[in-house]
């Protein structure tokens, strides 16, 4: 496909535009090229292929240890035992270590809406409120305002170490990340030759994608491909709750799976139930107000029965997450909401604190400006919980027509054509909050950036067997307790 021209504007004078007291200057597109291409010449992109560890460098599981502090000491055997189990599982659960790493890296001085955690894992497909099927970004818990390239950075290190785990050739790996920076170069190149508003209705329908997708992708996978998303659309809030909920005199309740899932009947057996029933609609009250009018009139039509605490993930596990059964108007008309802490970013120490005094609008607003399409029940709230410590969280449905490839059964065509789905959704996401124009002209239309990144993702891989590998040793000597098959 031949890339769009960036076509310069004749120069005229910047105009300015007044928000909440901050001016920002509105620059000519030939201005905006030309900022893009002064930095390549500051920072040449064929210095991103460097990675090398300084000798104070932190220990890797002391990092892991920090955040363990603010976390359920009870559900942190579970976290190390998940991370512990393989590279991939344990690069998935060290944002922070990584974050800690990309700070030392060179940086154009070009800065997105980062989401902070990009690896493969965390793109996936959901529904729209339109009730299309996307593929999107769908894991906001770190984002943060940053440096682009760590976005970057961090999903091509996760193919190579993807690649490595399903036993992929170094040539075959190499051409995975590559196919990745490609298409999020050329994605850039494209979105900065748009008008403003068609960025910002870009968007990825998995219908769409596929029918263009289907001559070059093997049968084998087309098929597989296929069959994720007609499961996609099955997994919503009602095959959650046939597995979640019983019912019982009437009345449905969650079904306790221990540790994993546990009501908070059980988690506090000797709090008084209408004390409990007071803290929850106070706190239905506090999200409420941080979703538009339309929206929290549709709340409105769910009454509160019950809450659980639930595992999630793996680098998230430990922070609080619960599921609140909603009932709109009877027993066959279930809401389930997922209401998740937000902590500190492990960007904030290394790119700069939130604006946001409230850590759940943070991942709120991060969101709604990386995402095509977000969740009608996304809010934020502050809760002083039942210990009397003070958390953020942000709230959303538990599910929404959401798939997720199996990473471990891709072959290198498969995961080829995936990572070319995610180096185009994060091109995209960066333009809606980036300098689309100046990204491109610091990319250009070769491949020196692409390169360059593929080599740090290789040195990167190899940096995670090591820091995997400290973990392994952590558990084995008795530092970290790890609880692995949960």
């Amino acid at each position: 496909m031949k890339e769009p021209r960036l076509t310069p504007a004749p120069p005229v004078r910047p105009r300015l535009r007044y928000r909440a007291s901050a001016v920002v200057p509105h620059l000519t597109p030939a201005e905006r090229l030309a900022r893009g291409r002064a930095a390549r010449r500051e920072v040449p992109r064929s210095s991103h292929a460097l990675f090398e560890p300084s000798s104070i460098r932190p220990d890797p599981v002391a990092l892991l240890e920090t955040q363990g502090a603010l976390r359920v000491p009870d559900l942190l055997p579970i976290r190390y035992g998940r991370m512990v189990s393989s590279p991939f599982a344990f690069f998935r659960g060290a944002a922070l270590v990584m974050a800690s790493d990309l700070a030392g890296t060179p940086s154009s001085g070009l800065r997105v809406q980062l989401c902070g955690d990009a690896h493969l894992s965390n793109f996936g497909v959901f529904a729209s409120p339109e009730r299309q099927l996307v593929f999107d970004l769908n894991d906001f818990d770190e984002t943060a305002p940053g440096p682009w390239e760590w976005d970057v950075k961090r999903l091509a290190a996760s193919l190579d170490v993807a690649g490595r785990a399903n036993g992929f050739a170094n040539a075959e790996r190499r051409a995975v990340v590559l196919a990745a920076l490609a298409e999020y170069r050329t994605a850039m190149r494209a979105f900065a030759g748009m008008n403003t508003l068609d960025v910002w209705y870009a968007q990825i329908s998995v219908e769409a994608a596929l029918a263009q997708l289907r001559s070059t992708m093997h049968p084998g996978v087309r098929k597989g491909t296929e069959r994720i998303m007609a499961r996609a659309k099955t997994r919503d809030h009602l095959q959650a709750f046939s597995k979640m909920v019983r019912v019982v005199d009437g009345e449905p309740e969650f079904v306790s799976d221990p540790p994993l899932f546990v009501p908070i009947h059980e988690l506090l057996p000797a709090l008084d139930a209408d004390s409990l029933e007071a803290q929850i609609r106070g706190s239905l009250r506090s999200y409420r107000s941080s979703l538009t009018t339309d929206r929290r009139h549709l709340l409105e039509e769910y009454r509160f029965v019950e809450l659980a605490r639930k595992v999630v993930g793996v680098g998230s596990v430990g922070t609080r997450a619960w599921v609140a059964l909603m009932l709109g108007r009877d027993a066959g008309d279930p809401l389930l909401l997922q209401v998740k802490e937000a902590q500190q970013s492990v960007l904030e120490d290394f790119a700069g604190r939130s604006v946001y005094a409230n850590a759940g609008q943070r991942v709120v607003a991060g969101q709604r400006l990386m995402q095509a399409s977000s969740d009608i029940f996304l809010g934020w709230q502050r809760l002083v919980g039942f210990d009397g410590e003070t958390r953020d969280f942000y709230v959303r449905q538990l599910r929404d027509w959401k798939g997720s490839v199996e990473i471990e059964q891709m072959r290198p065509v498969g995961m080829t054509a995936y990572a070319r789905l995610c180096g185009w959704t994060l091109a995209r996401a960066h333009a809606r909050s980036g300098d689309r124009i100046a990204l491109a002209g610091y990319l250009g239309k070769g491949t020196a950036f692409d390169l360059a990144v593929a080599d740090f993702a290789s040195a990167y891989a190899d940096q995670n067997d090591r820091d995997h590998a400290a973990l392994a040793e952590a558990v084995a000597g008795g530092r970290i307790v790890a609880q692995e098959g949960i």
